[in-house]
């Protein structure tokens, strides 16, 4: 029998819990969410910090992992398009860009928005870590309208903006 992982775990509870309770369950799942207020842990976040300051960041693997930044304009555009919905009792949708964006990409994409070269610490890549992930958001461009319009080029200025305004950040 395969292992359940926590996210489909968590998942079928609320399925569960709908369906006997006859309770509207929408379940989320959102891809690499990025902005202002961003937690700090977070790779885009932590990345902007070091390189602003001058701080080697760490880089797991060759840079070609993939992943799809959301901005939090899109993600709450998405959470509020799911209050509305009226589908099925319980249903799943997911909220990403649908643009896989690698990571030494992204790391230069932050460098091109301070003015500022990353120094980069290579270390081989972490175990169990995702080479690739995508959202396919048809379902929720279809039944939630929800439509992503920020771009990691206008984002990550904006989360840049955002972090050196509010935020000690050397």
């Amino acid at each position: 029998m395969p292992r359940l992982k926590l996210r489909d775990a968590g998942e079928f509870l609320c399925s569960t819990y709908s369906h006997l309770y006859q309770l509207r369950v929408v379940a989320l799942r959102y891809f690499t969410v990025y902005g202002p207020r961003q937690r700090p842990d977070l790779a885009i976040h932590q990345f902007t910090r070091r390189i602003y300051a001058g701080q080697p960041i760490d880089q797991f693997g060759d840079g070609t992992t993939r992943r799809d930044y959301t901005y939090i304009d899109d993600v709450i555009q998405g959470t509020m398009a799911a209050f509305q919905y009226q589908g099925p009792l319980f249903d799943i949708f997911n909220l990403g860009e649908s643009e896989t964006v690698q990571l030494k990409d992204l790391i230069v994409a932050i460098e091109n928005a301070l003015g500022k070269k990353a120094k980069i610490n290579r270390l081989p890549e972490q175990p169990g870590d995702m080479p690739l992930t995508c959202a396919d958001i048809s379902k929720a461009r279809k039944l939630l309208g929800y439509n992503p319009t920020t771009r990691l080029s206008e984002g990550l200025p904006r989360f840049i903006d955002w972090l050196l305004s509010t935020q000690k950040v050397a």
